[in-house]
């Protein structure tokens, strides 16, 4: 029986009293796309903190490819190949496109030496196909700054995808795109999934439609109910605690 990539075992997180997690369980399968969505309060962004090691459990567990990452520092944990997308895009604005996705492709960093035409073969065709995914290729020799909202974001996701993580957390990325952006981006998201694991965490009902993929319903930090989207939006319970509106009204 092959175990999860990752598994999050009973995991509770109290800050001065307050429960954001309670007995937490999850699992997420190698190359699986999963959404996670939830109302304000509900624990996702404490949920990827604890599996970033940005928050330590009060109790519980994360084990990630058979191991605990408990104790583990936030450097350490990215190095073991769990890549995380924040909301707001976090691109270098002063480098051009190539040259953000140049610092993200190199191991180890090493700003200065790449920029004066240090990249091998290997990492030149490695730029080439991530400007291909993410379709900023007639960009590559745009400054960062001068992109759209949506396409920071994908550069953002192309730098995350650069450093070959196994598991790529990716928050909100949609928030603030246009329709046609956030149809490329569910694109995307479903093309890097079987190669990498994905969790996306959005509100866009349309968007976590799009990606077509099992779906966790998160609720005063546990897992209200999981599923397919269709059955999702007909859940009573979802209908109640996330949307709070009558069922005709719903996705």
């Amino acid at each position: 029986m092959t175990l999860p990539l990752l598994e999050l075992r009973h995991v509770s997180v109290s800050f001065d009293g307050f429960y954001a997690l309670t007995d937490l369980n999850l699992n997420l399968e190698l190359g699986e796309l999963r959404a996670v969505i939830g109302p304000n309060g509900a624990g996702k962004t404490t949920f990827l903190d604890v599996i970033t090691g940005k928050v330590k459990p009060t109790r519980g567990d994360v084990i990630f490819k058979g191991n605990s990452l408990l104790g583990l520092r936030e450097h350490r944990i990215a190095r073991l190949g769990i890549g995380r997308k924040f909301q707001s895009p976090r691109v270098f604005e002063n480098l051009n496109v190539y040259e953000n996705l140049a610092l993200a492709v190199s191991q180890p960093k090493k700003p200065w030496q790449l920029l004066i035409g240090g990249l091998n073969g290997f990492q030149r065709d490695r730029i080439d196909h991530l400007l291909n995914i993410v379709n900023l290729h007639s960009r590559s020799g745009f400054l960062a700054g001068s992109l759209s909202h949506g396409q920071k974001q994908w550069l953002e996701i192309a730098m995350l995808v650069g450093q070959d993580p196994d598991l790529l957390l990716v928050d909100e990325p949609v928030a603030g795109l246009t329709d046609e952006e956030t149809e490329l981006t569910a694109d995307l998201l479903k093309s890097l999934a079987g190669d990498h694991t994905v969790l996306v965490i959005d509100h866009d009902m349309e968007f976590i439609r799009r990606l077509d993929s099992p779906v966790t319903v998160l609720h005063q930090g546990n897992v209200l109910c999981e599923g397919a989207m269709e059955s999702i939006q007909k859940d009573p319970r979802v209908i109640e605690v996330y949307l709070g509106r009558p069922e005709e009204e719903s996705l």
